[in-house]
């Protein structure tokens, strides 16, 4: 269920922003109910593809590394194209794989000190496992637009820099339903935006 009160008057104030010429950048916050969990961090929530707009990804590596036997960041939204790098940070080695249908691949084994990369270059969810440690998981959400955001544990989130525009704002957590809603921003932005998702 998703509980939503902003939408006729974001249309007002995105109608006054056009008519206007205004193209000021605008913020989406709010926060994210993951029921059942013990807090709401990991959720992504993420403007979905924008028919006939790209955007280039960034120039540098994306890290998401491997420290203490564990995937950091657990959860890693990512912009289309771009390259993640994924260094060993533990003192044993460690293997990065995808089991994910659409996405399936083997960096191999490598040790401490060491690096790999890929670039990811469809949309979607990806799974990473690593066949040494079977405890070791993480997720990178390959997003068509920059403007996303990771939950904080109490399920916070702000998504800045938005220009004004109608949109499709997604959710996703790796426990529960994916959330999917039309949205209008405009003026001061959407403020306090409340999603809760189920399982």
């Amino acid at each position: 269920m998703v509980r939503i009160t902003f939408v006729i008057l974001s249309a007002l104030v995105l109608a006054v922003g056009l008519a206007t010429g205004s193209t000021t950048e605008t913020t989406i916050d709010g926060r994210v109910i993951v029921p059942g969990m013990p807090d709401s961090s990991d959720a992504v929530v993420y403007i979905d593809k924008i028919p006939g707009k790209t955007f280039p990804p960034p120039a540098t590596p994306i890290t998401l590394d491997q420290v203490n036997l564990r995937f950091t960041p657990h959860v890693l939204p990512v912009l289309l194209g771009s390259n993640v790098a994924f260094p060993n940070s533990d003192p044993v080695r460690h293997n990065v794989f995808s089991p994910t249908a659409s996405w399936k691949f083997n960096l191999g084994t490598y040790p401490c000190g060491s690096t790999k990369f890929r670039v990811f270059d469809k949309p979607g969810t990806i799974t990473l496992l690593c066949n040494v440690h079977a405890e070791m998981s993480a997720y990178v959400i390959v997003t068509e637009t920059p403007y996303f955001a990771v939950t904080d544990k109490a399920g916070n989130f702000t998504i800045r820099n938005i220009p004004p525009g109608t949109y499709v704002l997604k959710t996703w957590h790796a426990k529960a339903r994916p959330s999917s809603m039309n949205i209008i921003t405009g003026g001061d932005g959407i403020r306090n935006l409340e999603i809760e998702l189920r399982k």
